[in-house]
């Protein structure tokens, strides 16, 4: 896991990349991400997230899930949305 992390971060950032191209709302330094198991909500979150280890791991089941082809278009995390916010609020907080 700890040799898949940094290759999973770049491919992460390229789909990021492409998909900020379409969606001119996202802030600079924020990523548009799609959360839930079933029916898809859309968070704006910044970028240095992708740098921490709990949202990683969230990263890792994303992979598991849909590799890298996700199909909403952007970045698909296969969470309920509870935990995504639980996640997102402890690192807004650091």
């Amino acid at each position: 896991m700890g040799i898949r992390f940094p290759s999973m971060i770049v491919s992460a950032k390229q789909i990021l990349k492409h998909h900020a191209k379409n969606h001119s709302d996202v802030p600079k330094g924020h990523i548009a991400v799609y959360v839930g198991e079933l029916q898809k909500k859309r968070f704006v979150v910044p970028i240095s997230y992708l740098n921490h280890p709990s949202f990683a791991d969230l990263l890792n089941r994303a992979e598991e899930e849909f590799g890298f082809n996700h199909p909403m278009g952007g970045l698909t995390i296969p969470c309920k949305e509870d935990a995504f916010i639980n996640v997102t609020s402890k690192l807004n907080a650091l």
